[in-house]
């Protein structure tokens, strides 16, 4: 499985984004398809997590009711639309894959297939 995000820029404070994340390879219907972000001299933070078949979505506390994770299943695409950007989401955004079951949705090292990154710079 390879996975190539792309969509980051720059955009101003209560802007929008959609990040893109391109999957190739076999990705059965029980994969999980995360979303983590990182900011400088800070974790890797969980952003956005779905099963490929849609049955679940969950996110992290700050992104929830301002961001959006959907699949694109023929177009083997997963998006993050990010909506009402504050400085503080200032990362770099990972997209990420793994045959996880759904309590370990939240886990960076449980993925196994991560994306590039893509950065997201939000100025105020």
């Amino acid at each position: 499985v390879q996975l190539q995000a792309s969509g980051g820029g720059l955009v101003q404070t209560e802007g929008s984004l959609r990040l893109s994340c391109v999957t190739s390879g076999r990705i059965a219907s029980n994969y999980l398809m995360g979303w983590f972000r990182q900011a400088t001299g800070k974790e890797r933070e969980f952003v956005a997590v779905m099963r490929w078949d849609g049955s679940h979505k969950d996110y992290g506390d700050s992104m929830k009711g301002r961001f959006t994770i959907s699949r694109d299943k023929a177009k083997n695409t997963v998006y993050l639309e990010m909506n009402n950007l504050t400085p503080e989401d200032t990362a770099v955004y990972y997209c990420a894959s793994s045959p996880l079951i759904w309590g370990a949705r939240t886990r960076s090292d449980q993925y196994r297939y991560w994306g590039q990154g893509t950065l997201v710079t939000v100025s105020s």
